[in-house]
């Protein structure tokens, strides 16, 4: 894994760090293929029951595809006589597999957005379950400013978020952010201080990992269930996954704790 992206595990807890602060945490292909090998490994590995994304440096969580690097693949492409199509590629190669890693991965995806979070930044952040924003930070679609489409999920999980009318202004207007704004369209799950962002966010990532995995597995798979089935499929759907839930182990230890009035020491199975 190149050093661009630092991968960490420990309790429970696997933290993963884009780590070109001197280039705003920009994608260029070596950091795009470790980020996706990174985040597959989280969401494979049973041992790892939350993860943390975040970002070296105090300006940018990322602001999406190295220009500077496209710029020089375009030319080759042209070149080459291929067009776009090897250079574009890199939706298909790498920002998708990120994208439904994290989305899919069975287990609470925590995001400490420290700076500006642009084009597929800003993807990479929504796509994570819980936003801990720092209060200098700032989030900008950026893709029809360089005369792009959205990718990164951003067409998916924006909408989702801020709704269908909202998220069509950000992607034909692009502007950048606030916090606070941000928070008030619940891209922001919570603003902090800058200098409190990653210590409330390990506490956060922490917490979650030490929390009902299978439960928290369970409402992931729910919650974007029910965003594209009907009431009575989904009805269906909460039927089976709460069996699921309810046969595991940590419910066993949730229930016992309740009754004894403990704290529950949770598992992950």
């Amino acid at each position: 894994m190149a050093d661009t992206v630092l991968y960490e595990v420990g309790d429970g807890l696997a933290t993963i760090t884009l780590n070109r602060p001197e280039a705003m945490n920009a994608l260029d292909i070596a950091t795009k293929v470790a980020l996706r090998e990174a985040v597959r490994a989280a969401a494979d590995d049973d041992a790892v029951r939350a993860v943390l994304l975040a970002a070296a440096g105090e300006r940018a969580f990322c602001v999406g595809q190295d220009l500077k690097e496209h710029v020089g693949l375009l030319a080759a492409d042209r070149e080459a006589g291929s067009g776009e199509g090897r250079t574009m590629s890199t939706v298909r190669e790498h920002y998708n597999p990120i994208v439904r890693a994290l989305v899919e991965a069975p287990k609470p995806v925590v995001a400490a957005v420290n700076g500006v979070a642009a084009g597929a930044g800003f993807g990479f952040a929504l796509a994570a379950d819980y936003r801990i924003v720092a209060d200098t930070a700032a989030f900008n679609t950026s893709f029809a400013g360089v005369a792009l489409t959205a990718d990164s999920g951003v067409s998916w999980t924006l909408p989702r978020v801020v709704g269908p009318g909202r998220a069509t202004d950000l992607l034909l207007f692009p502007r950048s952010l606030g916090a606070r704004e941000a928070f008030e369209l619940g891209i922001a799950s919570r603003v902090v201080p800058a200098a409190d962002l990653r210590a409330e966010a390990e506490r956060t990532a922490r917490a979650l990992a030490e929390g009902p995995t299978v439960a928290f597995a369970a409402l992931k798979e729910s919650v974007a269930y029910g965003l594209t089935h009907t009431l009575s499929e989904t009805l269906e759907k909460e039927d089976e996954l709460q069996s699921r839930a309810g046969a595991s182990e940590d419910h066993a230890i949730a229930v016992r704790a309740f009754v004894q009035k403990e704290k529950p020491r949770y598992l992950g199975r």
